[in-house]
């Protein structure tokens, strides 16, 4: 896609400013800001998904994030210079045209139909089928390359945009610390300027120590309701990943207590809301990787990093989780308003891209605040294993509004990847049950191509088109 065609789509009269329902409180218009020109979203490949994290033995296991992320081929990188990277975004231009105009045809119904799906899906693996596996496997190692080399130079300031190009279709997993390090930059935590990211690492791991010692040793003397906060705290953090023996390690918990704890001191407009807990698990996970070479479902955290490490991966998880949650600080204000919109958004949106699913669950009385408020509230981390969801976040941390924006895309996406069963079903428990245990546990890298794949066309297709909420208001008056 050209820049100027992305313009278009983000452009003051999308469907973010026109939409029925008012901005999201304390957000920045989304018109207002410009994403990237990523990858072509059509060029998706993938590998093969393996066993949940969750489900990987606590004893001896073959697999492992490593060993997982290296089975992965990334088919969004086959460009290998300027004519293939053209002819890919020629064949993904005519193939949004035609896309385009079967959407027209149809009144821009049935998007996400057996017929337009198999279409896209087909053509979306094309450029992995033309070249084969051996031009994939060529593709991956000049892109973990080109990470390597835009992230370690200490020399010259890092190129974010061509970050955010490298991040939104994945990171290379053969270099966990690349993804630490890109993660960090991409959430603002972390300057671009190579010569000052030492400088405010440092800074900011002693400010939050500080914090520590200020506010989390003497909590005994706050008053009633940082007690009762530390209590809930305590209550949710086992019941995080209760199967994961990691998540059950004292040393673990006790990180994840410290940073939830203070967040909510520095937050009182919101302070903690369930939620929030998950929130912390991909950046401990990422972060945590630099220091342990061995499976993560065996380490013993507390003996195999040392404690300054610890206090590292605890600072920087708790920095990056502030920065993610700045974008999105509505959601977990009282009655949190910002979740209940976005609920409100994602019905409107799945009711104009397909309408029969949207009347099937309404039909049987489903609403979707009793199953999507919990995929706003916690970024689908409940509905995905915890690989596929560190995959997603880097998408997220590529978009200039990943978390706030463009996961209702996604949202809208996955949830008519599931029409077919859906409409298999027709009574309101067995059609909520399944919303609410969704069979995701074998998904991988390669699900979660495709799923933002979806979710991109979908943004593109809809955030130039703000007449498509239009019939909603007609319809409620």
């Amino acid at each position: 896609m050209s820049s100027r065609k992305y313009e278009k789509a983000t452009s003051a009269n999308s469907f973010w400013k026109t939409s029925p329902i008012s901005a999201v409180p304390g957000r920045p218009n989304p018109s207002s800001s410009k994403a990237p020109a990523f990858a072509n979203p059509s060029s998706v490949g993938g590998g093969q998904a393996l066993p949940p994290f969750s489900a990987m033995p606590s004893s001896s296991s073959s697999s492992s994030f490593s060993a997982f992320d290296a089975s992965v081929s990334d088919a969004w990188a086959l460009q290998e210079g300027e004519e293939e990277e053209e002819e890919l975004h020629r064949r993904h231009r005519q193939r949004t045209t035609q896309q385009q105009q079967l959407g027209s045809s149809n009144g821009q119904k049935g998007l996400f139909s057996s017929t337009s799906s198999t279409i896209y899906k087909s053509n979306s693996v094309d450029a992995f089928a033309e070249d084969g596996p051996q031009s994939a496997s060529i593709a991956e190692e000049t892109k973990a390359q080109k990470l390597e080399r835009l992230l370690l130079s200490a020399s010259e300031d890092i190129d974010l945009e061509a970050l955010r190009k490298l991040a939104w279709s994945g990171l290379s997993s053969s270099s966990p610390r690349s993804r630490s390090k890109a993660w960090k930059i991409l959430c603002g935590y972390l300057p671009g300027a190579a010569a000052r990211q030492g400088e405010v690492l440092a800074r900011k791991q002693e400010e939050y120590r500080r914090y520590v010692q200020q506010y989390y040793h003497p909590r005994e003397e706050q008053d009633d309701f940082y007690r009762d906060t530390f209590r809930q705290i305590q209550i949710d953090i086992p019941r995080m990943s209760p199967v994961i023996a990691l998540f059950q390690q004292r040393c673990v918990q006790e990180m994840f207590q410290r940073i939830l704890y203070l967040w909510s001191i520095r937050h009182p407009g919101s302070g903690y809301v369930q939620g929030i807990n998950d929130l912390v698990t991909p950046f401990f996970l990422v972060f945590l990787q630099d220091y342990v070479d061995k499976e993560l479902t065996n380490v013993d955290v507390a003996q195999a990093v040392s404690e300054e490490h610890l206090n590292a991966i605890e600072a920087d998880s708790f920095w990056c989780l502030t920065k993610v949650l700045d974008g999105i600080h509505d959601n977990y204000t009282v009655a949190q308003p910002g979740i209940q919109q976005k609920v409100r958004q994602l019905e409107e949106l799945v009711e104009r891209i397909d309408g029969e699913l949207h009347s099937h669950l309404t039909q049987h009385e489903v609403q979707f605040l009793q199953f999507a408020f919990r995929w706003m509230n916690n970024v689908l981390m409940r509905e995905l294993p915890i690989r596929a969801t560190i995959r997603l976040w880097d998408t997220y941390l590529s978009e200039m509004e990943g978390f706030s924006r463009f996961h209702l895309y996604v949202c809208a996406a996955f949830l008519i990847h599931w029409k077919a069963e859906l409409l298999k079903k027709s009574d309101f428990h067995t059609l909520l049950m399944f919303l609410q245990n969704l069979p995701t546990a074998k998904w991988g890298d390669e699900e979660i191509n495709l799923l933002v794949a979806e979710a991109y066309r979908l943004s593109y297709l809809f955030a130039d088109a703000p007449s498509h909420l239009s019939h909603l208001g007609k319809s409620k008056k």
